[in-house]
């Protein structure tokens, strides 16, 4: 399948996610890399040190604009979010010489979406988000198989194994979601979009707005108008 056009619309549009949900559905459907929707997630800890690891973008919302990923709220990442609730995203599909950037302000996915999420992971998976306590220490490696071990006994399950890929079967066990295990929603503040250019120079630009919580985790999300710029290569 041939790439769409490298270059960004002249004049910019308005709104830059909906090219960003293009871009990511055609990474997707052409799968050049095993995973598409990788990303790179950097935060920053109370000490003012950045630290960054790739998580896999479940869901990509162009309007209002915001992404979702999930992971154990206890972990190295989910405690430097809840102390500083604002991260940086980069998606590089190098085989369609894209890359996206998003700088955005998180709160957690509401509880009733990351609960539906959950209940469509593989039985092995969620036996996982509960036997591992993300980011903390573990005395060894027979150690952390003990913890699986114990969680699946606890909830009558199988002990997971490599003979039990998570596509090949789905016992349908009732495996609620672990309360320090969720989603995260970060909604863009600002998003760059980028085309690689012969020598190097480069196709960018530049999409800023405000985005404003409300007192609580169920009050309305706030968004300004999008401005926007081309940049230098």
């Amino acid at each position: 399948m041939p790439l769409p056009a490298q270059f960004l619309p002249d004049p910019l549009p308005a709104d830059p996610m909906p090219i960003a949900a293009q871009w990511l559905a055609l990474a997707r459907e052409r799968r050049d890399q095993p995973n598409p929707n990788a990303m790179v997630v950097a935060t920053v800890g109370t000490d003012g040190r950045p630290s960054a690891r790739v998580v896999l973008c479940k869901e990509l919302v162009a309007n209002p604009g915001y992404i979702t990923f999930y992971t154990n709220y206890d972990s190295h990442k989910g405690r430097e979010i809840e102390a500083h609730p604002q991260v940086a995203i980069v998606m590089h599909w190098d085989h369609l010489h894209r890359q996206l950037r998003i700088e955005g302000r998180v709160r957690r996915t509401p509880a009733h979406e990351s609960d539906a999420y959950f209940r469509t992971r593989p039985w092995q998976r969620r036996i996982g988000a509960w036997a591992s306590a993300q980011s903390r220490p573990v005395d060894s490696r027979a150690a952390l198989e003990r913890a699986v071990v114990d969680t699946a006994r606890r909830f009558g399950t199988p002990i997971p194994g490599p003979e039990d890929l998570p596509e090949q079967r789905d016992l349908g066990a009732d495996i609620p979601r672990p309360p320090n295990w969720g989603g995260y929603d970060v909604h863009a503040e600002a998003v760059e979009l980028w085309i690689e250019g012969e020598s190097r120079i480069h196709d960018r630009a530049r999409w800023t707005r405000s985005v404003q919580f409300g007192a609580t985790e169920s009050a309305p999300v706030i968004y300004g108008n999008w401005s926007c710029t081309r940049l230098q290569p």
